[in-house]
């Protein structure tokens, strides 16, 4: 594997824990520390809280808040050091995003291909840092494809459960390549066969595509701490913001999904207001950033006005350049991709000041953004990591 991979690797990783940083205060924080004794369990609930994690377009997931805890573990309890686990993350990030990327549509109407495909790249990456053989790898996988699930009508209410399918998927790939080195052999056709996933879960699937470069290069960064969906209405906002012409009414056009999950006028809750395009152009139109705070239930409040003067609709052409493109167009001004993207990259100074701004948020002193960069951009010590996240989940 490429050095360049790893050193990739080591970038997302310091994305999830700036994740963890930002969200281990709140309702899920104090649930997840009285869900579970182990730090990294814990930490599991928290890598997607925000709506910050990395994404992969095509495969319409997250790899980071499943690969990273379930790597963690594998690493802690194999005893090796990070060049090892950082492969296995790779792997694992492979795994996900291929099974997500032949998942159709109809999966993703249903199915939280983040909980589905997860497992599967979960164990990926156990399986890898414990040093298991081919089979014993396609065993972990075969049990983790047959308990895959995880459905969206958590979305309906203001619940916790997507917490719940990503550390699932993390902790249940963890426990399948345990199961898969002690001798549990899995099946190998799980995915294509007649009672598989495939046939369960999807109408067509795509195929599995070829080997080339690592898919982990493909995955984006989240500079907004809204719904991936938000991101290319964001975008445009504070391009026009900066060009002094961001000025109501404003017509939102995007893709069907966006409009599917996030056509959301009149937000309740926090979780509702990440997921509205009409609250994430009000935000930026009053001046905001789009961080944490302003997705509070006060921001709601004060932002409803705005919100007002947001029109949202789908234009067949946008849809059509996705899930590779996740486009937008407002007042005029169209964006097929956005920033965090890798054909628009967030770089390694963007995801310092994305730690730091996360570490504010969550509470924490400055000095540890800068642990963080030396511990993860640089270190080789795996447990220095874990001590740090558990300090941090305490």
């Amino acid at each position: 594997m490429p050095e360049s991979e790893e050193k990739r690797a080591r970038l997302h990783l310091l994305d999830w824990v700036a994740c963890v940083a930002g969200a281990r205060q709140g309702a899920v924080a104090d649930a997840a520390r009285r869900a579970g004794p182990d730090v990294l369990e814990r930490v599991a609930y928290l890598g997607n809280v925000l709506e910050m994690d990395d994404v992969h377009r095509q495969a319409l997931l997250h790899p980071g808040p499943v690969i990273w805890p379930a790597a963690l573990s594998a690493a802690r309890e194999a005893g090796v050091d990070m060049a090892i686990m950082l492969r296995g993350a790779v792997r694992g990030y492979e795994a996900m995003i291929a099974t997500g990327m032949m998942l159709d549509a109809h999966h993703y109407s249903l199915w939280h291909p983040t909980s589905t495909a997860g497992g599967l790249g979960a164990a990926a990456a156990a399986a890898s840092i414990f040093g298991l053989s081919e089979r014993d790898t396609v065993s972990a996988m075969g049990h983790a494809a047959s308990m895959a699930g995880g459905l969206w009508h958590m979305r309906h209410d203001d619940v916790m459960t997507k917490q719940l399918h990503v550390t699932r998927a993390a902790l249940e790939g963890l426990w399948c390549a345990r199961a898969a080195r002690a001798g549990f052999v899995g099946p190998a056709g799980i995915l294509e066969g007649p009672q598989g996933l495939f046939a369960a879960m999807t109408v067509k699937p795509g195929p599995l595509l070829a080997a080339g470069e690592w898919l982990i290069g493909a995955v984006s960064f989240k500079p907004w701490a809204a719904c991936r969906h938000a991101h290319p209405v964001i975008d445009c906002a504070l391009q026009l913001r900066a060009a002094g012409t961001l000025v109501a009414p404003f017509r939102v056009e995007t893709y069907a999904d966006a409009v599917r999950f996030c056509d959301r006028p009149h937000p309740r809750t926090e979780l509702e207001a990440k997921f509205s395009l009409q609250h994430a152009v009000a935000v930026i139109a009053a001046g905001r950033s789009a961080r944490p705070q302003d997705f509070t239930l006060e921001a709601i409040a004060e932002l409803a006005e705005l919100r007002d003067e947001v029109h949202v609709s789908e234009d067949p052409s946008i849809t059509g350049c996705y899930p590779a493109h996740f486009g937008a167009r407002l007042n005029g001004l169209t964006l097929e991709d956005t920033l965090g993207d890798p054909e628009r990259p967030l770089d390694q100074a963007g995801l310092e000041a994305k730690l730091a701004m996360l570490v504010e948020w969550g509470g924490l002193p400055a000095a540890e953004a800068e642990r963080a960069v030396a511990l993860v951009l640089d270190g080789h010590d795996v447990g220095a990591v874990i001590a740090m996240l558990a300090e941090w989940a305490a």
